[in-house]
């Protein structure tokens, strides 16, 4: 299919209109990296936060991007929404490169692009009553007038679960933290987006809330057409949710596949590594319960060739020697590894310390 449509088009200007069949959004060698200065202004190094990633994201789909604390899951995130913008890289969305728009073009391309955060309380005023916080996107876009706006509050708040007569009046500490977090998720879907970015939107929730809250989004999906990049440190629950599954370690893509797949066989020693670390109440079930072993390196001074060598059981010195390229080894289920599970175990010649890196 070639010809072009509107998904949710209203302006018809750069980043509102989306090819069928291609990417709703599309990264590529996204880098994102910041300056660390000591006191006085000395450059003490540069943390590489994001190095060279690359997805797409369908139509439709949700893509789950897992990894410890420190993997770079967040300021991926808030680089596609170019908040702040990465150093280099493309972020395509609806058909516009975001890192090249400006001003008002950027601003109308981003209304389709909305995030909702871990900690709802943190991400709402708690000075504003639920009416207000949903209301303020339709207001800083200029979105109908009050009646209409009003109209589309109640609207909202139903969509997500919550009586408007009920909760509209209410301030933020008056709600419980998934009543919270679907106020959030409600202001989230003002501007009728294509694409929600949940950052550890569940993590903060109780397991039942959780369960409830994972539940909404999936009914939003199918209802309203969404895309979810949906964030989380926890395998287990990004594989719930997620057609899809991105393993991140250390600002790079380890490993990329069917959520099913991903789970079931995983490719990279470190996907193995959290799957082992997920603790199974399952009978028979023989996965280990246990952590990674260490801690990961410094963004600001990672390891040569693959970043997960110094932790790896499997690490040879090639692996300190030559970075991994993704390889597809199974149908959608790319690898990027000298020695991946599939095949076996290399001889171990010792792997090179961390302290042997070269930038």
């Amino acid at each position: 299919m070639s010809g072009k449509h509107s998904m949710n088009d209203r302006s018809g200007q750069a980043g509102d209109q989306l090819v069928a069949g291609e990417p709703l959004l599309s990264a590529r060698d996204v880098v994102q990296e910041f300056v660390v200065r000591a006191r006085g202004g000395v450059r003490e190094g540069v943390v590489q936060a994001v190095s060279g990633v690359s997805f797409d994201v369908m139509p439709g789909e949700t893509l789950g991007i897992v990894g410890e604390t420190g993997s770079g899951k967040s300021t991926l995130a808030r680089a596609l929404l170019q908040a702040p913008r990465p150093k280099s890289g493309s972020v395509v969305f609806r058909g516009a490169d975001l890192t090249k728009l400006r001003g008002g073009k950027l601003l109308r391309a981003r209304r389709h692009m909305q995030f909702v955060f871990q900690d709802p309380f943190s991400s709402l005023d708690p000075k504003w009553k639920v009416r207000s916080i949903v209301e303020e996107p339709l207001i800083a876009y200029r979105t109908g007038g009050m009646k209409t706006r009003r109209e589309r509050v109640s609207e909202l708040l139903d969509l997500v679960g919550l009586d408007p007569v009920r909760y509209a009046k209410r301030h933020p500490r008056e709600l419980s933290g998934g009543q919270a977090q679907r106020v959030a998720i409600a202001r989230a879907l003002a501007l009728s987006p294509s694409l929600i970015i949940c950052d550890e939107a569940v993590s903060s929730l109780d397991v039942l809330i959780q369960a409830q809250v994972l539940n909404l989004f999936e009914k939003l999906r199918g209802e309203l057409g969404l895309s979810y990049l949906f964030i989380a440190h926890d395998l287990a629950l990004v594989k719930q949710v997620s057609d899809r599954v991105a393993v991140m370690y250390l600002g790079k893509l380890c490993e990329v596949g069917p959520g099913d797949a991903v789970y079931r066989e995983p490719l990279h020693p470190y996907t193995r590594a959290l799957l082992d670390s997920i603790p199974s109440t399952e009978p028979g079930d023989r996965r280990r319960s246990s952590t990674i072993k260490g801690e990961p390196p410094s963004p600001i001074n990672p390891p040569s060739g693959c970043r997960f060598r110094t932790r790896c059981p499997r690490a040879t010195e090639q692996c300190a020697l030559e970075e991994p390229m993704p390889r597809e080894l199974a149908p959608g289920h790319l690898v990027a590894c000298h020695f991946p599970l599939s095949q076996p175990a290399p001889a171990i010649t010792g792997a090179v310390p961390a302290k042997e890196t070269v930038l």
